[in-house]
């Protein structure tokens, strides 16, 4: 349960929205690389990495999604709803697992 819905219910929503085969190409690449980014950001204190690898996977990565609505021809579902922030990387790892 996610704010009171399912996460099925989320992540079928967030897929209704997510058609186009370039933007879930462009999805599938990118959703891990803002992930893989902010882990990085949390761990830098204990690997001491430098700042250039996750900030450039999480523009790449936000670059990927844009281009991806483009193809879409719809806006990003977060900008109905801000709580598709967390939608996308659950959604990334039901298409991974064939759910989706």
């Amino acid at each position: 349960m996610f704010f009171g819905k399912p996460w099925s219910e989320w992540i079928a929503e967030y897929a209704e929205s997510h058609q186009n085969p370039t933007n879930r190409v462009l999805h599938t690449l990118g959703i891990p690389m803002i992930a893989v980014s902010i882990l990085l950001v949390l761990i830098m204190p204990i690997i001491h990495l430098g700042w250039t690898l996750p900030v450039l996977l999480f523009i790449l990565g936000w670059i990927f999604q844009f281009v991806g609505h483009v193809f879409e021809g719809k806006k990003p579902e977060f900008f109905r709803d801000w709580r598709f922030l967390f939608v996308g990387l659950r959604w990334w790892f039901a298409k991974i697992s064939g759910k989706v």
